[in-house]
């Protein structure tokens, strides 16, 4: 089953009853004019087993210590918002796998050269999505394919730099919204589209990290000694295509604001649920996320050599 991604960008009381999210609209209750059957309807539940991704985008939303407990139970990842409406805090449970301990020994004990091993096989899927993307848009690709395929143990030639200065370079060139685009957090538009769909991304990426066990501040290749997501960064590389889609996407259908209005919100926040191709079959990106996530536990214990990415469609 997807789990449901909710949004609440309204003042919102959050609670729970009887293992479902209740909403509920102070605005509404608190207006005397409104009838007591209209306030009744304008609040709603949702079973706590379907949530996958809450996000909280706005000051005056109130949430329980019960709810959070049980989405935190259920692995829930919990994101919030800053005052520009970007995420900025992502809450996760402490153990998310009956077998933790386990897993982390086997993350903690792996070598060096099967790191540097997982990091190639990461890198090189990332850029061959790229060019996928690339060729999905009719833009040359020629440029990246003998990049993917020659990527070696730790990336040492750093095809990964050299790719992303290409792609960056070339991505949007053939949108008229956008005139030489520079990839860059605190770039112009459509900077923002974007980090807004990593930060989904990488909620995502987490939840199924924690829920297969293993530390995601513990990375194959990231270490930032800052970064408390360091493996969700690692793993996520491959899927970051799928976010390009999305923003490109919005850009030909919509163009570009210099803030994220809530119909392009709704269009980002469809990128969990969105279709993804492993193993030849298509399935949800949130469920993609969980086999990559799995493959990595397989690998750390020795059963397998390869993790699982998607193959850009």
């Amino acid at each position: 089953m997807i789990k449901r991604t909710l949004y609440f960008g309204n003042p919102s009381y959050l609670s729970l009853t009887n293992a479902q999210l209740v909403l509920r609209l102070p605005e509404v209750e608190k207006n005397d004019t409104v009838p007591e059957h209209f306030k009744k309807e304008a609040s709603a539940s949702i079973p706590i087993e379907d949530i996958g991704i809450v996000i909280l985008d706005h000051k005056q939303i109130t949430i329980t210590q019960a709810l959070m407990e049980a989405l935190l139970d259920n692995n829930a990842a919990l994101i919030t918002c800053d005052s520009t409406h970007h995420p900025t805090g992502l809450m996760l449970p402490l153990c998310g796998n009956t077998i933790q301990n386990e897993r982390f020994r086997a993350q903690l004990d792996a070598t060096e050269p099967l790191k540097k091993q997982l990091w190639a096989q990461t890198i090189s899927q990332k850029i061959k999505n790229q060019a996928a993307m690339f060729g999905s848009r009719n833009i040359d690709n020629s440029y990246l394919i003998p990049l993917y395929r020659n990527v070696k143990s730790g990336d040492t030639d750093n095809c990964e730099a050299t790719a992303a200065a290409h792609y960056w370079g070339n991505i949007f060139n053939t949108l008229p919204a956008v005139s030489s685009f520079k990839r860059f957090r605190e770039g112009l538009p459509p900077n923002n589209y974007l980090n807004y769909g990593y930060a989904l991304l990488r909620a995502t990426m987490a939840r199924s990290i924690v829920g297969a066990g293993l530390l995601p501040t513990l990375g194959i290749f990231h270490h930032n000694r800052y970064n408390a997501y360091c493996l969700a960064d690692d793993l996520m590389e491959p899927y970051r295509p799928y976010v390009d889609k999305v923003v490109y996407s919005i850009i030909e259908e919509k163009g570009i604001n210099e803030d994220i209005p809530k119909e392009i919100k709704t269009l980002l926040l469809q990128i969990p649920a969105m279709d993804v191709l492993m193993d030849g079959e298509k399935s949800p990106l949130m469920n993609a996320t969980q086999r990559t996530a799995v493959s990595l536990v397989k690998c750390f214990a020795g059963e397998q050599r390869k993790l699982v990415y998607p193959e850009f469609i």
